[in-house]
């Protein structure tokens, strides 16, 4: 196995900077942008990011380290974030997601105090028992995903703009769209 706590709070802990960095301040068409009809943009994005920290991540967490496998975990509504005002600006957003993300870590750490307990189980309703462990490392790798695709769906806004380029692209020459 390769999960590390401290590796994995590495990545939690720069994911709200990174994006601050990448999307704070930039123009209306980059935000807007995305990888066709049914996909999320890069605003909506973050907004599911605070969607997770607020009701996905500790809460499972915690439900674990509590219950075990006694309960499973509420559903997770994934798309809870498209019902939030569109107008509403990224940087609101990101200042909301480093807040509810820093709450979230010091929480992690306050919690989880031993390698023992990273084989203690829940019950995801889908997947049935789940590992504290492989909480903690989808956690993470969901972070890397939706900054993946905050990045292909801002340079699938210049697709056509690059002309032949685009066979040297990988970026745009994926077959999978995720949300």
């Amino acid at each position: 196995m390769n999960f590390k706590l401290e590796e994995a709070i590495e990545i939690l802990e720069r994911t709200p900077a990174s994006l601050e960095a990448l999307l704070s301040g930039l123009s209306p068409g980059w935000l807007r942008s995305n990888e066709g009809q049914g996909t999320w943009n890069p605003s909506q994005v973050i907004g599911h990011l605070i969607e997770g920290e607020k009701n996905d991540w500790v809460p499972r967490l915690e439900m674990i380290l509590q219950e075990g496998e006694t309960n499973p975990f509420p559903p997770f509504d994934r798309f809870a974030h498209l019902n939030e005002n569109p107008e509403k600006p990224v940087e609101e957003k990101l200042s909301e997601f480093k807040k509810l993300r820093q709450e979230s870590i010091d929480k992690l750490k306050h919690l989880v105090s031993s390698e023992s307990q990273f084989e203690l189980t829940g019950l995801h309703p889908e997947f049935g028992p789940v590992k504290l462990r492989e909480l903690l490392s989808t956690w993470v790798v969901h972070d890397l995903t939706h900054s993946s695709q905050i990045a292909r769906a801002m340079a699938e806004r210049y697709r056509e703009d690059v002309g032949p380029w685009k066979a040297y692209l990988g970026i745009l020459n994926r077959n999978t769209k995720i949300n």
